[in-house]
């Protein structure tokens, strides 16, 4: 006699579509900082390499933003994807350019991610849950 357990099977395909937006959302802040380095590259897109990978990362960060705003709020979703690129890009910016990343700019950037992470805890279901209670 053989027994199966279908919690594996029934709990996985829940966590894939809870996660599925936001690894979508992920992929769209990469290609957003992959975006914005590219036009800095592409120096107002005199530059034709840079310009066409700019173009490549601009599709792409579309397509995921767009994937992930089927199931995330656009409130939610639009500050993510912003923080993630303006982070990525004033982080990658003095790896890949002439820029400088100075105290001040770094307290404002763990500012930015943490009003990010504040959002995806305030998007989280507990506390929706919790709000309908009360």
């Amino acid at each position: 006699m053989t027994t199966t357990t279908t919690t594996t099977a029934t709990t996985r395909p829940a966590q894939t579509k809870k996660a599925g937006p936001w690894l979508a959302l992920l992929a769209a802040g990469g290609f957003e900082v992959g975006y914005a380095l590219s036009v800095n590259g592409s120096q107002g897109f005199t530059d034709l390499a840079w310009s066409a990978v700019a173009i490549v990362f601009f599709l792409f960060t579309l397509f995921f933003l767009s994937v992930a705003l089927k199931r995330i709020d656009v409130s939610i979703g639009y500050a993510v994807w912003a923080g993630i690129g303006a982070v990525g890009a004033a982080l990658l910016g003095p790896v890949f350019f002439d820029e400088t990343l100075t105290p001040a700019k770094g307290f404002w950037l763990a500012v930015i991610i943490g009003g990010v992470v504040w959002l995806k805890l305030a998007d989280s279901p507990k506390v929706s849950r919790a709000r309908r209670a009360n």
